[in-house]
């Protein structure tokens, strides 16, 4: 715990004051009428410390009825009890800083006081209407300082049992924070998809009932159409072999067609061979030819004959040979094992019809199942991230009750709110107020807004563990209050006299 206790303060022409020495006790009391520089005494060491006034406001300490060349501050003090000197002197507008009689730079001074005091403490245990001045959130930031946040298990342990086990296993991956945003842009997405499956479901059930009413014994059908194709092959089959057979007709009728042409062309040349007359006399020089060359002509032209005939006769063989081949082949009409393939194939015709209405009765019934379980799927999804939020929601609300009680635990007459309730989204938003009797700060009377600020500072400053002097201004508005710990400094104001300072110790 940390003791700070104000031993003698000097004034020299600070405001109304041209020369003024305090010896601070355990309680020191200030009287006197209006005017009388009562509240311009504790008001100097803020001004001292910090520059400013006892609000943390711009402070000028000129005296505003006489002239001065300079003005100053200075107080000795006692930190768990070593003391502590510091001036502060202020020269044609420039500051001069000492520390225990040193003089000392600004940065110096500002880093002493720093290591000494918490400016938001030092005010707000000095000057109990310094609190509520400050901005809400900064109340909140300073008394929670000191207020530790639930545990999760501790706030897990007083919510539904179904809400605990949902976030309690979340809670061990991500943070409170993460668990929300997954579960809102799931939630997001799932609102969106939901409809979409919805919408498909719907669809397909209608396009589903649209079909007719399928009611056939399809394996009976499927044995049926077995026979049939079965059937359908083995006729198929004849005429592959019939085809088969009709083209080797085909061939060897084209094979002797094409020996019919060379005989014919043979025929042709046979006239103009036998029918050749043999000259007697060279056809180039037209000298007549002697017998030897005569006969030599004659014996090529029956040498070509004979060719002829010897290659003519071979046409005819091989046409006889054909023939004969052809004789043994038959050329088979395959129009009417078509046509009996066509009778065969159209009578499973309804059968097929019926099976392919079985199988898109059977696919869209599948794909209604799976569009079905997407819905449920999607909707659990939806469902579960609605209820994680719900469940975070409750979460932050139990730990908003569980971090009350424990602030308001420090207090005894103050009613102190911390969390403040949406009205459209029922979230739980941070808030400060205080209240006292169920009235908020702002509409307390003077003696009871000092009684708040009396009651607020003693919890700062056994939180804190700081024990410093209090000033109580227009002390005469109330009548009775629990005494503070630390030193006491009360203003009063007292018609008809003048400045009093009386020190009063235990």
């Amino acid at each position: 715990m940390r003791k700070i206790e104000f031993q003698t303060l000097t004034l020299k022409n600070f405001k109304s004051h041209r020369n003024l020495t305090v010896e601070f006790g355990d309680t020191t009391q200030i009287t006197g009428d209006n005017a009388q520089g009562k509240s311009t005494i504790p008001e100097s060491i803020p001004w001292l410390l910090y520059n400013t006034d006892a609000l943390g406001s711009k402070l000028d300490p000129t005296p505003v009825t006489y002239e001065a060349d300079e003005t100053k501050v200075s107080l000795l003090f006692s930190v768990d009890g070593k003391p502590v000197f510091l001036e502060r002197v202020l020269k044609k507008g420039k500051a001069h800083y000492y520390i225990n009689e040193v003089p000392s730079k600004a940065k110096d001074f500002t880093e002493i006081v720093e290591q000494l005091f918490d400016k938001e403490l030092f005010f707000s245990l000095f000057n109990p209407n310094y609190f509520f001045t400050l901005h809400y959130e900064k109340q909140r930031a300073i008394i929670l300082q000191y207020v530790t946040a639930p545990a999760n298990k501790e706030v897990l342990k007083v919510l539904p049992e179904s809400q605990a086990a949902e976030l309690g296993e979340l809670l061990k991956k991500h943070s409170l924070s993460d668990i929300e945003e997954i579960h809102k842009e799931n939630k997001k997405k799932k609102d969106k998809a939901y409809i979409a499956a919805q919408s498909r479901s719907r669809t397909l059930k209608e396009q589903l009932e649209q079909l007719p009413s399928v009611n056939v014994p399809i394996e009976s059908i499927k044995v049926e159409l077995a026979q049939i194709d079965k059937q359908v092959r083995e006729k198929e089959n004849l005429m592959d072999n019939a085809i088969d057979k009709n083209q080797a007709f085909n061939n060897t009728q084209a094979k002797i067609n094409a020996l019919q042409d060379q005989i014919e062309i043979s025929k042709e040349h046979w006239p103009l061979l036998k029918n050749e007359v043999i000259e007697d006399s060279c056809k180039t020089c037209k000298r007549p030819l002697d017998e030897e060359s005569v006969e030599a002509v004659k014996v090529d032209k029956e040498k070509r004959m004979a060719e002829y005939q010897g290659k003519h006769n071979e046409l005819l063989k091989q046409r006889a040979e054909l023939k004969t081949q052809l004789e043994k082949l038959e050329l088979i009409d395959v129009s009417e094992i078509r046509e009996e393939i066509r009778e065969i194939d159209e009578s499973g015709h309804s059968l097929r019809e019926a099976l392919r209405t079985h199988s898109q009765f059977e696919l869209l019934q599948e794909q209604v199942n799976a569009a079905v379980v997407d819905e449920k799927e999607t909707l659990d999804s939806l469902n579960t991230s609605i209820f994680i939020l719900d469940s975070i929601k409750a979460f932050r609300a139990k730990e908003a009750e569980l971090q009350a009680e424990k602030v308001q635990a420090l207090f005894t007459t103050l009613s102190i709110r911390l969390f403040k309730k949406n009205k459209g989204d029922g979230e739980y938003k941070p808030d400060f107020e205080i209240e006292m009797d169920g009235k908020g700060y702002s509409k307390l009377s003077l003696s009871e807004g000092i009684r708040a600020g009396l009651e607020l500072r003693e919890v700062l400053s056994k939180q804190s563990e700081v024990i410093s002097p209090v000033f109580i201004d227009n002390a005469e508005s109330i009548t009775k209050f629990k005494e503070p710990t630390g030193q006491l400094i009360i203003s009063r104001v007292v018609a008809d006299q003048e400045l009093k300072i009386e020190r009063v110790d235990a």
